[in-house]
């Protein structure tokens, strides 16, 4: 099983790199990068409205949920937590709000300004999950059993879960500094970004593809990219063993012509996951001789008289 597993990330992760070919291209060398750590100084002015927020995100996501379900059946419980654990972690589809929200300076107050697409995930993104998990802390279970007994409004959650259970909005946030610097202005990931990184995180977590994460160029070309820590993985065959390194080598080489790059990257997509099929085979061949062995009846030997 670990070598379907290993062909299974390759397999993804070469999917990965055939949309990151055909995006723009990566910033120019030696552009500074914009930080990415998050403004903890700037969570009190924000915090209020981040849990207002965070009530309504759950609230959608629960009636969407409820909207795929017949009438008379209701979304259980276990789901309802899920979403709340996950509102406020990045790493996870629920927690995808954050990034279309721009922190803007209106005057001595910060405001969340909802936009159209998706963008990079800089210091104002971390600095809106540093605040959603500061007002969550540890009352998701008690949120979502609220959301399960009640089926509130919106207006009701929000109520619930900005002043009764975390008191987030019990008083007015306090004015920004007069000497505030600015956050990074919001840039718009490449609509490929996005839905490569979707698909990232909706695997996270899943049989057989553990430790997800996308690749920088840099990266890709040096080579820096595999399973990690998948101590299983030793005995695989040569072939399988070598599909990053032909893939670095393949980057390397590219040659004048992107198309003929995709072509090589598919092709080596499809290779693997031809391996990746005669591996399950060979599983499920060998599961039915096991169960085969054991229905047949064990021969009993004749007394001696």
């Amino acid at each position: 099983m670990a070598r379907g597993s290993a062909a299974l990330v390759v397999a993804v992760a070469l999917a990965a790199v055939l949309l990151l070919l055909v995006a723009p291209a990566a910033e120019a060398a030696g552009q500074k990068k914009p930080a990415t750590a998050a403004r903890r100084e700037d969570v009190p002015y924000i915090r209020c409205q981040v849990c207002e927020r965070i009530a309504r995100e759950i609230s959608a996501q629960v009636a969407a949920k409820q909207q795929a379900l017949p009438s008379s059946k209701k979304v259980p419980e276990i789901e309802i937590i899920d979403i709340a654990e996950n509102v406020c972690n990045l790493k996870k589809q629920e927690a995808d709000w954050m990034l279309r929200i721009d922190i803007v300076e209106k005057g001595d107050k910060l405001e969340l300004v909802d936009q159209d697409e998706e963008g990079h995930c800089n210091s104002e993104c971390k600095t809106i999950e540093r605040a959603c998990q500061e007002v969550m802390g540890y009352a998701d279970t008690d949120v979502a059993e609220f959301v399960y007994t009640n089926k509130p409004s919106v207006d009701q959650l929000i109520k619930f879960v900005c002043k009764d259970i975390t008191k987030a909005c019990a008083a007015d946030p306090p004015p920004v500094p007069k000497d505030r610097v600015p956050g990074e202005p919001f840039a718009a990931k490449p609509s490929k970004d996005a839905e490569m990184e979707k698909i990232m995180r909706s695997m996270e977590g899943m049989p057989g593809a553990p430790n997800m994460k996308m690749y920088s160029r840099d990266d890709l070309m040096k080579n820096n990219f595999g399973v990690e820590g998948d101590e299983d993985d030793e005995d695989d065959d040569e072939d399988e063993d070598s599909l990053p390194k032909n893939l670095g080598n393949i980057l390397k080489n590219k040659g004048p012509q992107k198309k003929d790059l995709k072509q090589q990257v598919v092709k080596q997509i499809k290779d693997t996951g031809k391996k990746l099929k005669g591996h399950v085979s060979k599983v499920s061949k060998a599961v039915k001789n096991w169960w085969k062995g054991k229905k047949k009846p064990a021969k009993s030997s004749k007394s001696e008289l």
